[in-house]
């Protein structure tokens, strides 16, 4: 391998080397979406766009199977003959396939416990309606009774004259076996939502429940029934919502009583809606936390035998779009959260990708029904298929591109004799052999903007929530909306104000704002603003800070001792593929017998990412690194963020890359036909052509975490 060659170009403040002296070729890429056509590879090894219906759970590390297959799809629930959705006016629970029918459910699973506590305790057997389950445990002159309690407590008539807090409750009487106390207490509830049952010893007294009271001066009581069975209900794969609301601080106050009671249970998110009088509003929808969110909760039997959750795999195509704007897309159209969403990676948004994605919670027909109108959005949902569970970041082979660069010319300082398409053909055959410095791109730090997302990952990491925030939000330069919004909200830090302002794509910027607006500007605002995020969104600010260090380290690296292999190097063992190393049994601190030996190459040498359980190369830099971090003020930083439920482990990436499968045709002529559009969708594109000169079309595939920029760059020797 040659000797390394300097160039003046930088990569986000460190300056970048190249593997090869020649001389390269200028160029533009991504003149338009479909210039830049990304198709993710998944573990088998394929195309995303070519998946079909099966793929082996042992290598993809998802199980694709047929819809009939998944448990979940073939339960059919039979309703009772009296349930609360049958009354006129009362909220609708969601009784799409992929949310159970909520009290029909409910009623069958509590009637199916109640008989065994019935039959234990009473010898009896109980019947289909709540009604008349509390008159067999209760018996009927003690259920008249609570009826009647019930309706004085209701209509807020006391119940004695005195109508001290001890008169008004009732007495249901004493009951020593703890599963029938239980079986009362679920009957009171569904039956009598709005009372509040209390133990003690062995007695049973209901009263009325103040946080009923409270909630029904913010909504209709059959909002607040119907939110309190819900509750009781237990049922964690459905979801309960409001009716629909045009009054942004009444929605705000709903939120903050739900989030105040009953937080640790049930989470709430605000969807728009337009009702058929035109009129926007939104609907506040109630659902249950994921159940790995840690509790200090006792687990019961219903807990173990509780169904698992339902996973749909699918492969997105999207065109000119965030990553994290299509998800929030999807989201409203499912009526689900964005949280919901798993993927492998973020892609470019200047280009059409393909890329595989897994929803929570939304069966195969759900989404099948929902196709059209999302592919109306502008974006393609295909290659559906049923899941077991979600997809991590990383969890993909790599990525495949189809790049047209145009406006091909050689450099100025090029000499004026030599061909052009010598020039090109010459780059490309040596990347090929050779391979490419591995930097991280610059799109994994903000191309082009004023704070950029690695000065917010070290905010973070230095826990400097409100700081963050405002690097978030600080403006560029223009007087767009976006721009507008943002000076206003660093002017003001008026959250509601913003968010009126912040136009709707902007999906990012609303959630924060949204938290924001909810839970104040402070610390603790800020905190639940940035848990506004998904993970695999959090972590990515993080991620591009350790990704700055990475480059700089690699710099460094390189002009310290070229491309050779150098005593107190890390590489990676013989037997480990992959770009990034997550364990450090997977790399080995070369040794004076291994130099001696000449048994490691250029291409093993891994660096690692910052984080709290790497090992540093023995050479000089490991004390590059302790500066580089103390110089940030993270000489004593652990890589862990408890407030953001956030652990930075680091890991190890390969210095040097190639592409594979790298092939290239010369488009001669002023109209080059652009890159192959990707999924059918249409990208508006043709109208903006215009004449250029020769083209070049590169067709290759990298690793996960590799960059096509990068490589053009070592390809082109210059910014691209």
């Amino acid at each position: 391998m040659e000797e390394l060659s300097h160039s003046d170009n930088s990569m986000h403040g460190s300056p970048l080397c190249w593997v090869s002296e020649h001389s390269g070729f200028c160029g533009s890429i991504k003149n338009s979406a479909s210039d830049f056509v990304v198709t993710e590879i998944n573990m088998c090894g394929q195309l995303v766009s070519d998946v079909g219906i099966e793929c082996c759970q042992d290598t993809c590390s998802i199980e694709c199977r047929q819809e009939k297959s998944h448990p979940s799809h073939n339960k059919r629930l039979k309703k009772q003959e009296k349930t609360p959705e049958n009354l006129s006016g009362w909220p609708v629970f969601d009784k799409s396939e992929d949310a159970k029918v909520m009290y029909s459910e409910v009623n069958q699973t509590a009637v199916c416990n109640l008989s065994e506590s019935a039959a234990n305790c009473c010898s009896m057997q109980v019947s289909k309606t709540w009604g008349d389950t509390l008159d067999l445990l209760l018996g009927s002159s003690v259920a008249e009774a609570l009826e009647k309690f019930a309706f004085l407590s209701k209509d807020r008539r006391p119940v004695k004259a005195e109508g001290t807090e001890d008169e008004a409750m009732l007495l249901l009487g004493t009951f020593r076996e703890k599963s029938q106390r239980a079986a009362i207490h679920l009957a009171v509830r569904q039956k009598f939502p709005f009372l509040k049952t209390v133990t003690n010893s062995a007695e049973i007294r209901v009263r009325l429940d103040p946080r009923y009271l409270e909630l029904c001066q913010l909504v209709s009581e059959k909002e607040a029934d119907g939110l309190f069975c819900f509750l009781d209900s237990k049922e964690r794969s459905s979801k309960f919502t409001f009716q629909p609301d045009g009054n942004k601080a009444h929605r705000k106050a709903v939120h903050h009583f739900v989030s105040k009671y009953f937080g640790k249970l049930v989470e709430t998110k605000s969807f728009s809606e337009q009702n058929g009088s035109g009129h926007h509003g939104a609907v506040i929808t109630v659902r249950f936390r994921d159940r790995n969110v840690k509790s200090s909760r006792k687990r019961n039997t219903n807990d173990c035998q509780a169904e698992p959750a339902i996973y749909t795999v699918f492969t997105l195509c999207k065109v000119n779009l965030e990553t994290l704007e299509a998800v929030a897309c999807l989201a409203s159209e499912l009526g689900v959260v964005p949280s919901d969403f798993s993927y492998a990676g973020i892609k470019d948004k200047k280009a059409v990708t393909s890329q595989t994605m897994v929803v929570k919670n939304v069966t195969i027909n759900r989404l099948k029904a929902k196709q059209l109108s999302i592919q109306s959005k502008g974006l393609k949902v295909y290659n559906l298929r049923a899941a077991t569970q979600h997809l991590r970041v990383g969890q993909l082979k790599g990525n495949h591109f189809s790049i047209i660069v145009r406006n091909i010319s050689k450099h100025q300082e090029d000499d004026p004799e030599a061909s052009l398409t010598d020039r090109v053909f010459e780059a490309i055959e040596i990347v090929k052999e050779k391979g490419f410095v591995n930097y991280y791109g610059p799109q994994r730090f903000g191309l082009g903007q004023n704070v950029q997302a690695d000065q917010i990952g070290l905010a973070l990491l230095k826990e400097m929530l409100v700081k963050a925030v405002h690097l978030f939000f600080t403006p560029e330069e223009g007087n767009d909306p976006v721009n507008k919004a943002k000076r206003h909200f660093i002017q003001t830090e008026d959250a509601k104000a913003t968010l009126a302002l912040m136009p709707e794509y902007k999906t990012r910027e609303r959630l924060v704002l949204r938290a924001l607006n909810r839970f104040g500007n402070n610390r603790e605002g800020c905190t639940r603003a940035w848990l506004s995020f998904p993970h695999s969104m959090r972590i990515l600010y993080i991620h591009s800070y350790c990704s700055k260090v990475w480059n700089e380290a690699v710099s460094f690296r390189l002009k310290a001792y070229g491309l050779k292999v150098v005593e107190g190097d890390l590489v990676a063992c013989d037997n480990v593929d992959g770009e990034l190393l997550s364990q450090n049994n997977q790399v080995h601190t070369v040794t004076a017998e291994d130099l001696e030996s000449n048994i490691y190459s250029i291409n093993q040498v891994v660096l690692p990412m910052p984080g709290n359980n790497i090992q540093y190369p023995r050479n000089k830099l490991h004390s590059w690194y302790q500066e580089a971090l103390a110089r940030d003020g993270l000489k004593a930083c652990k890589f862990r963020i408890p407030a953001l439920q956030l652990n930075i482990p680091g890991c190890y990436r390969r210095l040097l890359a190639q592409p594979q499968q790298l092939v290239y045709q010369w488009l001669e002529g002023k109209e080059a036909p652009f890159a192959k559009e990707g999924c059918g969708l249409a990208t508006d594109e043709s109208k903006q052509r215009q004449e250029t000169g020769d083209s070049l079309s590169l067709s290759f595939s990298l690793n996960s975490s590799c960059y096509a920029t990068v490589c053009l760059r070592e390809i082109m020797k210059c910014n691209v």
